[in-house]
């Protein structure tokens, strides 16, 4: 089966790592996943060929669009995708077209999604069958009737199914979208795509710093970065407080502001470590006895997958973040910090207050929920074309 896989990250990482996630789990196919944000470092497993389209991003506010590339306009940019869109679609001849997110979310790609969309529809491009990949929780809209109206007709008009990557038991698509029972196409809930460490992950991270068996490792981090900066600076500052006895490594993400970058870089030394990005993230949580965080998808699918309590500071702009948290809350060892606890004597008492629960034996736990969400997905789909064709 070939399949193409599209994803379009604006402000994070979240919908990339996810993506390239499901397209791991997708083994036995020819997989290409077209990637149009930022470029991203990642592996790229043997069946999967990743294509980088020109890059757009959005800001922090969500409210500027802009292309990563210098000397490139947006609307050049447009024009260049649309095009591209068309004739890799009709060049490939895909047996499924799998998009991320659109049409909850990314709107502002409709200039080139719709298009394909309609052109599957109407015959101009071979057909295939359509599949939206959805996380678990949507962000709210100003006008919320005339956004779900949107969403519910371009879903029943242009796909076949509708993928909620989320355990039910969880948290609920009705919960945050009201229209369900409009939908007119399967929903398929698949269970959250947390991808499990490697074996042997914790020793071998933990050998690799030079840690003492008993020594705490804290890892802080804030996705992609561009709005993590208030979060990293108060837990650096908050383990100078501390004082020894225990390690932090901090992960700034690629897109975050050199000005913070540089604040951070200047705490660094001694037992604290700055980097950008790390391929192995889940394996220094797994190795880690506390995660300063805030509450993306992927990263909170990280911390239960690796058994790591945490502190996790949601994304104020929307609900998406701190629904999630809250929820998650109750299935794992995971405590939500408010704007007041980003003072450096209060951070170090929270992260104090957890490695000394740690290391009494009190620890993360994700008991009941479904994290294999991305072999869920690969085993539907499998299952579905065996059983079936092409939307005709």
């Amino acid at each position: 089966m070939k399949i193409v896989v599209y994803c379009q990250h604006v402000l994070g990482l979240g919908h990339f790592f996810r993506s390239m996630a499901l397209c791991r789990a997708l083994t036995g196919h020819e997989v290409i996943f077209l990637a149009g944000g930022a470029r991203v470092e990642a592996s790229v497993p043997d069946h999967v060929r990743m294509v980088a389209l020109p890059g757009l991003m959005m800001d922090s506010a969500f409210q500027r669009m802009y292309a990563t590339e210098a000397g490139h306009s947006v609307a050049e940019v447009k024009a260049i995708r649309t095009q591209l869109l068309q004739e890799m679609m009709a060049e490939a001849r895909p047996d499924v077209l799998i998009i991320e997110l659109y049409p909850f979310g990314r709107k502002a790609f409709r200039f080139e999604l719709d298009p394909v969309l309609d052109s599957i529809r109407n015959g101009s491009l071979p057909p295939c069958r359509v599949i939206c990949s959805l996380r678990d929780i949507l962000v709210e809209k100003a006008d919320a009737d005339a956004y779900e109206h949107r969403v519910v007709g371009t879903l029943n008009r242009g796909f076949d199914a509708l993928w909620v990557h989320a355990d039910p038991r969880v948290v609920r698509l009705e919960e945050t979208f009201s229209r369900v029972s409009a939908i007119a196409v399967p929903i398929v809930y698949t269970g959250f795509i947390a991808p499990k460490p490697p074996p042997g992950a914790r020793e071998r991270i933990r050998g690799a710093l030079g840690l003492l068996a008993d020594e705490p490792l804290v890892v802080a981090s804030a996705g992609g970065g561009k709005v993590g900066g208030p979060l990293l600076r108060a837990a650096a500052a908050a383990f100078e407080r501390m004082g020894g006895g225990a390690r932090l490594e901090v992960f700034t993400g690629p897109f975050m502001p050199e000005a913070d970058v540089r604040a951070l870089e200047a705490m660094a030394g001694g037992k604290i470590r700055v980097s950008a990005f790390t391929p192995d993230f889940l394996s220094y949580l797994a190795a880690a006895d506390l995660s300063v965080s805030m509450a993306g998808y992927n990263t909170c699918m990280n911390v239960l997958a690796a058994g790591c309590q945490a502190l996790m500071w949601p994304f104020s702009q929307n609900r998406e973040q701190r629904f999630r948290a809250e929820r998650l809350a109750a299935f794992g060892d995971i405590r939500i910090l408010a704007d007041e606890d980003l003072s450096a004597h209060r951070m170090a008492d929270l992260m104090s207050v957890r490695l000394v629960r740690k290391h009494r034996g009190g620890g993360s736990r994700a008991a009941g929920i479904d994290l294999d969400g991305a072999g869920a997905s690969a085993r539907w789909l499998a299952a579905e074309m065996d059983g079936g064709g092409a939307r005709q």
